[in-house]
């Protein structure tokens, strides 16, 4: 089987803008929802007890999406400032995973504290967190706009 490209995902674009443009509670379920789901249908595999995480961090990322309030749908500062929030998002979602990721390690091979064993998962994963954060970047400034836009104009908004 062939697996796509590690770390480069519109999924945390797409709660992004449905909190956008459905408000934060709406972005935060879906959030949560399509990482339950991605939890099982993974081409990476299946999730375990990181899930949790998965959920909350995207979750995040569709909340803040409400937050945001994008005015004037064409200009370029929101190009801008999306691609910056891609990229913070995407760190936040990043450390809230890793951050499970080493409660688990750490619980499960008792030699090694939580501390110890975050620092071990970001020194592992970083090429792979820079990789992630660079292509959520250029996705949400790349993206996040002319979605928006799509999304409200078939809503007709």
């Amino acid at each position: 089987m062939v697996k796509p490209f590690p770390f480069v995902e519109f999924t945390s674009l797409l709660a992004f803008s449905t909190g956008i443009v459905f408000g934060s509670l709406f972005g935060a379920s879906l959030g949560a929802i399509v990482m339950f789901v991605n939890a099982f249908l993974s081409p990476w595999g299946l999730a375990g007890l990181n899930m949790p995480f998965q959920m909350v961090g995207m979750s995040i990322i569709g909340a803040v999406g409400g937050f945001y309030k994008m005015e004037n749908y064409s200009h370029a500062r929101f190009f801008a400032e999306s691609a910056v929030l891609g990229a913070f998002l995407t760190l936040i979602y990043y450390l809230i995973t890793n951050l499970g990721f080493a409660f688990y390690t750490a619980l499960f091979l008792s030699r090694i504290s939580i501390l110890e064993a975050l620092a071990l998962v970001q020194v592992t994963g970083a090429v792979y967190t820079l990789i992630y954060i660079v292509s959520n970047t250029f996705l949400f400034g790349a993206g996040a706009v002319p979605l928006v836009n799509a999304m409200r104009k078939l809503l007709g908004r």
